[in-house]
């Protein structure tokens, strides 16, 4: 397990340079002049020209780019063109209100989706369907659409629940909870849907296994059987799904987060980008990227465990 482990740990630091050398591409390609939007119009060309060179940006692409990497490279991730606050200070703290969005979603979606897959699997082909047009529906709507929706009926409408902004658990576990519900419901539907699909497949499949029908002919109850045998058995691809879920889930803050104006990686992501602040915008893909890693090595762990061939392998 621990070869396994530093196996796809090694793989995954050619993936950081190759991100961070894409996104400092874009980063360039994208229309805007970072100096020209912290000066304004009525600066003077000289001020222009100052400033661009005490920000670095009148050095050759190659060059930022290596003095970024190598500032990397030795734990330093940069300040921001705009704050001057250091890059890893501003993801440190926005980082565990996307981590709370993201684990509490994907625990909504595995526990939800788990239960509607296995019930569709042995309550029948209406159970089934359901199921199905769940899914649709939950692969057709946009996370951000049903957002404002929910804002729309539960916060407006029916004013259960806050429409926007975030509360620290520390101050108030009840109102962080409550500002919690509506963007972990928003970000769940897709993974509900996905991860229930799956579960109902995988689990018709082992049913029909010859050793359940053993089992069953054994006199082994029936909750058991479903709960402690099959699914055990159907682990993999639910694992699978649940870390694609996750990973999905990544992409989704950043929408989600905007929407209820969370001040998470999402929004500063966002802010980032529309202010041309470079380093920024590198620290938070950075930072997206290795919570990609660590999911994909989690479930890869989670592996070993389901299935030891992956283990002796």
């Amino acid at each position: 397990m621990l070869r396994l482990f530093l196996h796809r740990l090694a793989v995954s630091v050619p993936l950081l340079v190759l991100v961070s050398a894409v996104t400092f591409i874009l980063q360039a390609l994208i229309p805007g002049d970072p100096a020209r939007t912290l000066l304004g119009v009525n600066a003077s060309q000289e001020q222009y020209l100052e400033l661009r060179q005490a920000l670095n940006l009148d050095a050759p692409f190659l060059t930022r780019y290596w003095d970024y990497l190598s500032g990397v490279l030795q734990g330093n991730l940069g300040e921001s063109i705009f704050t001057s606050i250091p890059v890893i200070t501003s993801v440190l703290q926005r980082l565990p209100v996307t981590l709370t969005l993201m684990a509490g979603s994907a625990i909504l979606a595995a526990a939800i989706g788990i239960v509607l897959g296995v019930w569709s699997a042995t309550r029948g082909r209406a159970v089934s369907k359901a199921v199905d047009a769940l899914s649709m529906v939950g692969f057709a709507l946009p996370n951000f659409w049903l957002g404002l929706v929910l804002v729309s009926i539960f916060a407006i409408s029916l004013p259960i629940f806050p429409a926007t902004g975030f509360t620290s658990f520390d101050d108030d576990p009840a109102a962080w909870l409550m500002c919690l519900v509506l963007p972990w419901a928003a970000l769940a539907l897709h993974g509900i849907a996905a991860i229930g699909k799956v579960t109902r497949d995988s689990m018709k499949t082992t049913l029909d296994m010859d050793y359940i029908r053993t089992l069953r002919a054994a006199g082994v109850k029936r909750r058991s059987l479903v709960w402690k045998h099959a699914l055990k058995n159907s682990g993999v691809p639910v694992l699978t799904m649940t870390g694609l879920t996750m990973i999905h889930f990544l992409s989704g803050t950043v929408l989600v987060e905007n929407v209820f104006a969370l001040p998470g990686l999402g929004t500063l992501a966002v802010n980032s980008i529309n202010n041309h602040d470079t380093p920024v915008t590198q620290g938070v893909v950075l930072t997206f990227t290795v919570l990609v890693i660590v999911v994909n090595l989690a479930v890869d762990m989670a592996y070993t465990v389901l299935n030891p061939k992956v283990r002796l392998s």
